[in-house]
Formats: C-alpha cells, structure tokens, sequence
C-alpha cells in the first residue's frame, strides 16, 4: 500500500483500481518528465520515495534504470524513456567507444620530425612538432622528449622550433552547446592537438620560515616574468595580476596577497593565456632547460577556423612515401586515459580522446563532426537507435548530451560482458574510497560496493555504473537530476545506490 508521501509523490493509482484505494504494490504512476500523460513503471524503494519527499523536486525531474548485469528484466524504471542532460556520465559512452574501437593498446603519439640536415648536433632546418592530441602530456613529460632528443644528437636547432596542431580542427560552432573557457575556469578549455598541462597554468605557493612566500609558476614560460608580492600574514589568499603583451612578447604575472605558515602548500590553478600561446612559451623554456640552443624561434602552425580541413604536414621522400618521425612521445596506453577521465572527471582528456575517434586520425585531422558520426554508428552496433544517446563534445560540458537512463544501463550491462569491459569497470570511481566519490557514500552499505561515474552540472546530478549487492548480484543503474535545485538531489542518488548494496535477492526494498 502506498503511504501518505508516496501518494503524495505518484499521485493517480492504476487504471481500473477503486479511486482512492492502493495502487499495486509493483507499480506508480508518476507523470513523465514532459509532464504529458502518466506512465507505468516500476515501484521506487521506500528510502527513495522519502528523499525524494524531502528535497521536494517533481517526479519528472528524476529519470532512473536499473537491472541487473545476468537478468533479462529491469528491477526499476522511471522515466527511462526520456531524454536527460547527461553531464559527465557522457563520459561513459565517450570510453566505452574509445576501448572498443581504438583498443586497449592505444596511446597519443606526439611526433618530432627533422626538415633539414642533422650534422654533428646542429640541425640545419627547423624541428616540427606534431601533436597528436595527447591531452595528457606535461611539461615535466617534454623536458623528459627533449633530454632524450639531445642524447640522441640533436642539440642545436638553426631554425625554427614549429608547433603543428592541425590533427584537431574545432570552429566557434562546434563549442556552441558548451561553456566558454574562462581564467578562472580552466576545465572549460577547448581540446588541442598539441598542449601542455591542460592548457592551464598553476601558481605553486609555499610560506617560507621567514621573508617572502616561495612562489612558483608551472609550467616555466619563456619571456614570462613572475614578479612575487606576497607578503607574509595570516591569510591565505592571492590574486593574480596579468600584463598585456610588452610588444616584444615579454610578459609579467604579478602576484600579490598574503599568505602564512599556517597557509601550508598550494597550488592554484588558472587560464590566462591561450593553449596555443602557452605550449609555445612552454616548449621555448623547456628546450633550453633541457639544455638546448635554439637559433630561431617557436612558430604556430595555426588551425584554419574555416575553409577545407587540413591535415598535419608530414615531410616525404623523393619517391613521394611518408618519412617516419625522428622522435616519438607516447602517452599511457589508453586503459590509464580512461582511468584518468573516469575516476577524476578529466574534461580536456576526454574532449580529446572523443576527437581522436574520428575516422583516419591522426593522419588525417580529426573533427567534432566526423567523431560524432563515428560514435552514433558504434551506438547503432549496439542496438542504440538515433535519440537514445546524443554526444557532443564527449565530456558532459555540453548540454547537447542527452540520453535516455534505459540506453545508458543497455550500454553498461554489455560493457560487463566485454572482452574490454574490465578495463571500463576498473576506471570507474569506488564509493568512499577514490576518485570523485572518494568523499561520498562513506561508511555506509555502498562504501566499497558502488563503481559509478559522477555527474554534475548546476542543475544536474547523475550517476551511471554498477553496484554489487550484499547478496553478491550486480546491478548496472543510471540515474539522473535534471532541475534548478538538482544539488539537493544527491541525497536520492545516494539513498538509491545505498538501497541497491543491501539488497538480498527476493526482496524488494
């Protein structure tokens, strides 16, 4: 029978029943998230009607599914046929596509190529640089490439140091649905074929025994001067003030505030500059940090905005065939990409490894609109027909992806039974103990238990991945908020994960 607030919540009782009498016990009706004609579906748990209860939202706003990984039949639903802004749940399907049709031996290449003569360590020419869209890739990783180069021989450049970022093409257009890039915002950043930490700077701040707070700038830029003002007190705040161009390109980040013992460590992160002006200053300090002499400059193999799609320029030999690259920097083979995207929300890595689906990259420039078409024809090898999953920019940023809560648990229970799922699984953030739910669903029957992807929009919370129960079966759930007040409704997400890890088999709630 349902009790007052569960009456309250689902309203009409099934069709055919005495008015005013209970609904059956299997099922509610609530209205649908377009608030059209009420449909049949599963009963909620108890905890979860009463959260529900409690945060006040309406019943359309909360799209679920849940079934089991080895039963034909779903153990919940509600609203599972609609469409939800996925936030970073999109994640799930951008991985999965990516272990699927990349493989798990995948990696980033990020290329060195020679136009010139190599003698007695002097290159007589310029050292290009292909990106191959390694979101990964740091300024510690490239001091590293350019020790090895100069091992190898190459100590001297006569020319120029070129930077080709042609692999990915992105235009105004394809970042419509998402957020625009901010300073203070530095997740936002587009994904590039060639860029360092991120694209984002980090001001590293230590308070010294006595004097001045240490103040560190990460990655070292080339003609960026970092002027130190911050003042010993005791607090712990900063502000970060930042030159126009001096016209010689020199440049000055000015720090002021305070900061104390009592401060400890930090580091702060920001986005003040372009990705394609910081990997240029950073590849020039890392060059010459690394021991090198380099006679011309670092030049920008700009990314057309619009006209044909170029594809990155690779130097051939007379008989017209490709020369290979002199150096090769590769990534982490593509399981520990999926772990980092997964476990930490990782959006720039994300962005990029959806971009790198796209048909004939690297070789040939990949763009949003070629890896869009890949991964809708992966979907339909799924059985996911058109409208069940929409991605757009691979992340969750965009609120161009959608999804219906049924098609994500369809792509979950399939991934279980992978030859690559394994790798998926391992990725996802463990309840209490790491990743985005390291401080989350703590010391409860779903610490330990739950592996979900988190997430989260200002008005939206999701979370999409597997829970094992107390009996030891395993249930694929999606659930997703959509609302202005969706933050209040992680207490429902929570009270249904832990719902679902203390199941016992032949028991409803």
């Amino acid at each position: 029978m349902l009790s007052g607030l569960a009456a309250a919540l689902f309203g009409a009782p099934r069709p055919g029943a005495a008015r005013g009498g209970p609904a059956p016990p299997e099922y509610y009706y609530p209205p649908t998230a377009g608030g059209g004609t009420a449909t049949m579906v599963p009963g909620l748990p108890d905890p979860v009607v009463a959260r529900l209860g409690e945060v006040g939202l309406p019943l359309g706003a909360l799209g679920l599914f849940v079934q089991a990984v080895d039963q034909p039949l779903p153990l919940l639903s509600l609203n599972a046929e609609d469409s939800y802004v996925l936030a970073s749940t999109a994640k799930v399907v951008t991985t999965l596509a990516a272990l699927d049709l990349l493989g798990p031996n995948y990696r980033w290449r990020t290329e060195a190529h020679l136009h010139g003569e190599l003698v007695d360590g002097r290159l007589d020419g310029d050292l290009v640089i292909l990106g191959g869209g390694n979101a990964r890739l740091g300024s510690d990783d490239l001091l590293r490439w350019f020790e090895a180069m100069q091992a190898q021989g190459l100590r001297e450049i006569g020319g120029n140091i070129v930077l080709d970022r042609l692999a990915f093409q992105l235009s105004e257009r394809d970042q419509a649905a998402a957020p625009r890039p901010a300073p203070d915002r530095p997740h936002h950043n587009w994904p590039d074929a060639l860029s360092l930490n991120d694209g984002v700077l980090r001001l590293q701040l230590q308070a010294a025994a006595a004097g001045r707070p240490q103040v560190e700038l990460v990655p070292p830029l080339a003609d960026v001067t970092v002027l130190n003002q911050v003042v010993p007190g005791r607090g712990c705040a900063t502000q970060v003030h930042w030159s126009g161009d001096a016209g010689d390109g020199a440049r000055e980040l000015r720090v002021t505030g305070q900061w104390g013992p009592a401060c400890g460590p930090s580091s702060v992160r920001f986005a003040l500059m372009s990705d394609a002006d910081l990997t240029a200053r950073a590849v020039q300090a890392a060059w010459v940090r690394a021991g090198g002499v380099l006679q011309g400059r670092v030049v920008d193999r700009a990314v057309p905005q619009a006209g044909p799609v170029r594809s990155p320029e690779r130097q051939r030999d007379a008989r017209g065939v490709l020369r290979p690259a002199w150096a090769t920097h590769l990534s982490d083979p593509l399981p520990l990409l999926v772990r980092e995207i997964n476990k930490y929300s990782d959006n720039m890595a994300a962005r990029a490894l959806m971009l790198s689906l796209s048909p004939g990259f690297p070789a040939q420039a990949a763009t949003p609109e070629a890896a869009r078409s890949r991964v809708q024809q992966w979907m339909r090898t799924r059985g996911l027909p058109p409208g069940d999953l929409e991605v757009d920019t691979g992340s969750g940023l965009s609120r161009a992806e959608r999804g219906k809560p049924r098609a994500l648990v369809q792509l979950l229970r399939q991934a279980w039974h992978d030859r690559n799922g394994r790798w998926f699984v391992d990725s996802l953030p463990i309840a209490g103990v790491d990743g985005t739910l390291a401080n989350r669903l703590r010391d409860g029957p779903a610490t330990g238990r739950a592996m979900l992807k988190t997430g989260s929009l200002m008005d939206v919370r999701a979370v999409a991945g597997y829970v094992r129960s107390q009996s030891g079966r395993v249930y694929a759930v999606s659930a997703i908020v959509n609302h202005p007040d969706a933050p209040a409704a992680t207490v429902v997400l929570d009270a249904l994960v832990d719902w679902l890890a203390l199941r016992n088999d032949g028991s409803r709630r």
